[in-house]
């Protein structure tokens, strides 16, 4: 059997005080003498006392926990992001509390709801591939609930918004494989329901237009960026073209090292045959052969922003604007990958 929680009613009775001087012995209140402090903090730890944090917050209408729903965890770059979260949250008091999508709407809708009745003090959000409706969020925007989104957005939902300019790195990248004489360009991205794709295709269209090369929708593919999903891409499609591209846009660094191991195992040269860009830095760029060329997304800057802003809101030393938008600056990182002209080696 569970053994009996113990209550300041049961030390109360043990030193023959009132409840109301353990409770603020234990919350070393000025107005209780050090020998009673001790007295009670002495056989609250022999009794295996637990403070109940959940119903002292409750009274604050405070539960000092921040509520963070993401696709999945299974990237350096959502890493890094939810370690720029807890540094600024842990070191202003906050715990998180995190879940995963898994791309899946009704497991977000469940998450929120995991969260809601958490009593989270404010939700951050990256939405999931699938998610198209956002009444889920409703419910915290109704009761006045914080809630923040950040990388995979919803225009339409009021709240605060930390993003890159996705446009811009999408266009950065394109125009880098341009500049390395590509002309025959294949995108490779996930669903342009997200902002994050949509804007990447939008920025790698207009370098084309900008640099006279045509778009063409044969060279423009998309899927779940998973490991089965690019494999079955290059050994089922790209590489039983006719004409191969001479260069890849992959929105994903995992992927492009995928890319860049199938074609060598097809006997395709890179970057000498295609030139290969992917997208958010991972260390994995730097231990394939060749290294990869990519937009360095700062996770852990976009984390810290994030919480940043949310804590200040919180702490009342800020005001979350319903269309208050967070834009943060992204790098081209040029490595061996996409290097076909022997210049800016990095």
């Amino acid at each position: 059997m569970a053994k009996k929680e113990i209550t300041i009613y049961d030390i109360a009775k043990q030193l023959n005080i009132s409840p109301t001087t353990v409770s603020r012995g234990l919350n070393d209140h000025p107005a209780i003498n050090i020998k009673t402090k001790t007295k009670i903090m002495d056989l609250a730890k022999e009794l295996d006392y637990r403070s109940n944090k959940f119903a002292s917050n409750l009274r604050k209408q405070s539960t000092n926990t921040i509520g963070v729903i993401v696709p999945k965890l299974d990237s350096m770059f959502m890493s890094s992001v939810i370690s720029g979260i807890e540094k600024i949250a842990n070191n202003a008091g906050y715990n998180l509390i995190i879940s995963q999508s898994f791309e899946s709407e009704e497991k977000e809708k469940n998450n929120a709801v995991t969260m809601f009745n958490s009593r989270v003090d404010g939700l951050i959000v990256s939405l999931s591939n699938q998610t198209k409706d956002f009444n889920h969020f409703k419910t915290f925007i109704k009761k006045g609930v914080p809630l923040i989104l950040f990388d995979r957005i919803a225009e339409d939902l009021p709240s605060t918004k930390v993003i890159i300019d996705n446009f811009k790195a999408g266009y950065t990248a394109t125009k880098h494989l341009i500049e390395q004489g590509c002309k025959n360009i294949l995108h490779i991205t996930s669903d342009l329901n997200r902002n994050v794709y949509k804007d990447r295709f939008e920025g790698y269209k207009k370098a084309l237009l900008d640099h006279e090369i045509s778009y063409k929708p044969e060279l423009f593919i998309t899927n779940d960026l998973s490991e089965s999903a690019i494999i079955d891409c290059f050994k089922n499609d790209v590489l039983k073209r006719k004409t191969l591209p001479d260069g890849i846009f992959i929105t994903s660094d995992f992927a492009a090292a995928l890319a860049i191991t199938t074609l060598k195992q097809a006997g395709i040269r890179v970057p000498e045959d295609i030139a290969i860009i992917g997208f958010n830095n991972d260390l994995i760029c730097k231990v394939t052969e060749p290294t990869i060329s990519t937009i360095n997304y700062p996770g852990k800057e976009m984390g810290e922003s994030v919480a940043r802003i949310l804590v200040n809101h919180l702490k009342g030393n800020g005001d979350l604007g319903i269309t208050n938008t967070v834009v943060l600056n992204t790098d081209l990182v040029i490595r061996k990958s996409s290097l076909k002209k022997n210049k800016n080696k990095t």
